[in-house]
């Protein structure tokens, strides 16, 4: 059986939208490309052709990806989320005790992960780190760069 991924209800319909996409628009794009590079005649020195059916096939990857994560989702309603301490669907403001900065990241599951877009993955060292932790305490994130220490400001209610 499939590992369960936990979805917040944003990051199920992102996904719905990016299957969505890649079987229609894409795989026209990528059948195009295909097509055209056909009409250049002789595939064996046809580097076009190589590449569209290259990326034909990252794309068929990429689509029975985003289906199975989407077979095995579960969706973390807002309701549910506890919001004393951090799990799937928090969001929370995290200071770095060494950079004296504050960041507001929700915690979401590596399937929806975007760090620069305030998303932290909950299998990421820091993600990790804060998981089950509530508003005050601070804790150490074992990352490859070594120890950082963040201290958890709050827990956000929205």
């Amino acid at each position: 059986m499939a590992k369960e991924i936990m979805l917040t209800a944003q990051g199920l319909k992102e996904l719905q939208e990016e299957l969505d996409f890649l079987k229609t628009e894409k795989r026209t794009e990528i059948a195009e490309k295909i097509k055209v590079a056909l009409s250049f005649g002789d595939l064996s020195e046809n580097s076009e052709y190589d590449e569209a059916k290259n990326d034909q096939a990252k794309l068929e990857a990429r689509i029975a990806e985003v289906e199975s994560m989407l077979k095995n989702a579960k969706v973390v309603e807002e309701n549910q989320i506890d919001k004393t301490v951090i799990n799937i669907g928090t969001k929370f403001e995290l200071l770095d005790v060494e950079l004296k900065e504050t960041m507001t990241y929700q915690l979401v599951s590596s399937a929806e992960s975007d760090p620069l877009n305030g998303k932290l993955a909950d299998d990421s060292p820091v993600g990790k780190a804060v998981f089950g932790h509530k508003s005050g305490e601070t804790v150490i994130a074992e990352t490859p760069n070594g120890e950082l220490k963040f201290k958890i400001k709050k827990i956000l209610k929205k």
